[in-house]
């Protein structure tokens, strides 16, 4: 069932899936063009998942990430120049061009980075809840992981640790049904991956991500019982990604046809349609897209333009 809201809180969240997907689709030609070197985890069809999840969160609410941080980071409200600028390799990136595509990091929005360690960083999560806990603050903690790092240790000790001290956690897992390139099928025995939160006494959800409404509202309520009483939350959001599990990933293990299908549920589609219908004219989503295409287009030009970090660095941030 549609989620009724106010039609500029939908044209806000279209807009920043918007801005995700223009963002990656610049990100991947710039990996063409040799302007970003090693791993390049793209989040074309998730938009919503972060989206729809992060519209739920205030200033001291943290969030902890996976590989895949891009669109998790833009959400969040950090800079596009500064993303991309990290991305580059430049001393102006969020992480000082040290980082790269898997390290997105802004200490003031209180994204925590994202982490190549798969399934590790849940455990960093529900250490941050529990200092959030320990310190007497109604803040919340949001962890993104994929359902590949389902059967990872660090997810079970932390949804363990989280449900037995009672930490505001909420963890999504963002099942886009392929652990790299490895079917859902052949990764788990069990496909619906809330289910592991049974055993550890913890409330769970599960839902489709094609509505970034419905994402909002039902993230919404995990946030809200994790701020008022202190209780975990384990989701599972059901996305899609349409490229490869990165650049370098041809995605040959999937069809065509496969994704043709899934692009036809695409939410920012979905949210587009839903403004026409609402009365939005053609004239103001065609604004939305051209400032959104400009945000982007200066986002590249100054992440080219910024210099590459110096030698000053390596002593600053290898020794302490």
């Amino acid at each position: 069932m549609p989620v009724a809201a106010p039609t500029d809180e939908l044209l806000g969240l279209h807009r920043q899936m918007l801005l995700i997907r223009r963002f990656e689709e610049a990100a991947a030609k710039a990996y063409s063009q040799g302007k970003i070197g090693g791993f390049l985890h793209l989040y074309i069809g998730q938009e919503a998942s972060a989206v729809g999840a992060l519209a739920n969160l205030g200033e001291g609410d943290a969030i902890v990430g996976t590989y895949r941080d891009h669109g998790i980071a833009l959400a969040r409200g950090m800079s596009s120049r500064a993303c991309m600028a990290e991305l580059f390799g430049k001393v102006t990136g969020c992480s000082k061009g040290l980082g790269g595509s898997m390290h997105f990091f802004d200490a003031e929005k209180r994204m925590l980075g994202g982490d190549g360690i798969v399934g590790g960083h849940v455990a960093v999560a529900a250490g941050v809840a529990f200092a959030s806990k320990y310190r007497g603050r109604k803040e919340v903690t949001v962890c993104f992981l994929g359902e590949g790092s389902v059967s990872i240790g660090g997810f079970h000790e932390a949804l363990s640790l989280a449900s037995l001290w009672d930490l505001p956690l909420v963890v999504i897992v963002e099942n886009n049904e392929y652990s790299m390139g490895t079917p859902l099928s052949r990764t788990l025995s069990v496909h619906d991956t809330s289910q592991k939160a049974h055993g550890y006494g913890m409330a769970s959800d599960r839902f489709g991500t094609g509505d970034v409404l419905e994402v909002k509202r039902r993230v919404g309520e995990a946030v809200a019982r994790a701020r008022e009483t202190s209780k975990p939350t384990l989701i599972e959001a059901q996305t899609y990604r349409y490229r490869g599990h990165s650049m370098s990933d041809p995605g040959k293990y999937r069809t065509a046809d496969e994704v043709e299908l899934r692009k036809k549920t695409d939410p920012i589609m979905k949210a587009e349609a839903d403004l026409r219908a609402a009365g939005v004219s053609a004239a103001d989503l065609a604004r939305v897209e051209a400032e959104v295409e400009a945000e982007v287009e200066d986002a590249v030009r100054f992440a080219d333009e910024s210099e590459e970090p110096g030698e000053e660095l390596i002593e600053a941030y290898t020794y302490a």
